[in-house]
């Protein structure tokens, strides 16, 4: 569904030349040690949520149990799972409750939001932090749950997890991603587009471009544009210093992801960040008007300067096939290969 978010910028972005946009950096929240959390099994409680939109077909609550119960999963509820308030899943003030509880509670291993779309931001302040320190437990989601990635990131330094919905689609490729990450014990999990040769002599499908060469090791932050610039000037905004920051959007036009670019352009991110990676801006072309940048031309203008490694195209974003990453977990991002690997534990324990 296309987004249409009116956002705070800290610039007006379309008339500034980024080759000449270097601006001091926000005042961050304070740095928190990494926190774990603890390992996912086959046979667990798993909590399903929903932080941000309502679900409209009632099916979708019955896909998403069927899906993790496919996974070897049990499936608990939160209280206000089905509840609605206009677009929302709920009051702020229920869906923060599930929230909480399903951190709260012991039985439960790990969190899975059903859905994404809009107003998880508006739940952050509500959110009990101290409580998430006290239960670490993977939380996964994507699209505006990147709000809630990026503010237990920022507050409690939990690694949570940027992957498919409850609702989503759980082909092979996902239900393999999940099993990997979750249930597998891996020292190093490597995270390379799926290429699919067909008849066509030259492979285009899932390719990456190199938008600069190079390696570079740091935590991985970021998630949707949209959502993430709109935490610009919040408590909720990671601190981006030595950071692989990766993106992806939808339904916006190359105008706004100038716009956006600009913002982090702005706060002193692409000072900050090692290395960049983008995945899909689905549904992104321009309507029309005197002319568009190309979103090639809006990466190159805004990371070239830099000279950091950065490429484009990788499997993240609102796509059926999805990588499912570990936010905040050190990574190693190969601008040429198009790869990201991890290189330390993401879980307590091993499996």
């Amino acid at each position: 569904m296309k987004k249409r978010r009116f956002l705070q910028t800290v610039g007006t972005g379309l008339g500034i030349l980024p080759v000449l946009g270097f601006a001091q950096p926000l005042q961050k929240s304070p740095l928190h040690k990494k926190l774990l959390p603890n390992n996912l099994k086959p046979g667990d409680l798993v909590g399903l949520i929903s932080p941000s939109s309502a679900t409209a077909d009632i099916m979708q609550f019955t896909f998403a149990k069927e899906a993790m119960e496919g996974l070897g999963l049990r499936v608990i509820e939160g209280k206000h799972l089905r509840n609605r308030s206009g677009h929302l899943a709920g009051t702020d003030q229920e869906r923060a409750t599930d929230l909480n509880e399903m951190f709260a509670n012991k039985a439960v291993k790990g969190i899975i939001c059903i859905r994404g779309g809009s107003g998880a931001s508006r739940i952050l302040p509500l959110i009990d932090y101290e409580n998430i320190k006290s239960n670490p437990k993977p939380l996964l989601g994507y699209s505006d749950i990147t709000a809630l990635h990026n503010a237990i990131h920022s507050k409690t330094g939990l690694i949570t997890f940027h992957g498919p919905n409850g609702s989503g689609n759980w082909g092979k490729f996902n239900v393999d991603q999940f099993k990997r990450v979750f249930f597998e014990q891996n020292d190093t999990i490597l995270y390379e587009n799926e290429v699919e040769e067909t008849e066509d002599l030259v492979i285009k499908e899932n390719r990456i471009r190199t938008i600069f060469p190079g390696k570079a090791v740091g935590d991985l932050v970021g998630g949707n544009l949209t959502v993430l610039t709109s935490l610009a000037g919040s408590a909720y905004m990671p601190s981006f210093k030595d950071k692989i920051l990766f993106l992806e959007d939808i339904g916006e036009e190359p105008y706004r992801i100038d716009r956006m670019m600009s913002t982090l352009m702005l706060m002193g991110v692409f000072e900050e960040i090692k290395g960049f990676v983008f995945g899909q801006c689905t549904d992104c072309d321009p309507s029309g008007g005197y002319g568009n940048l190309t979103i090639d031309q809006i990466f190159d203008d805004y990371l070239l300067p830099h000279k950091i490694p950065a490429y484009r195209g990788a499997m993240i974003g609102h796509i059926p096939k999805q990588f499912l990453l570990p936010f905040g977990t050190r990574v190693v991002l190969d601008a040429e290969k198009g790869t990201l690997a991890t290189t330390q534990p993401i879980f307590t324990q091993s499996k």
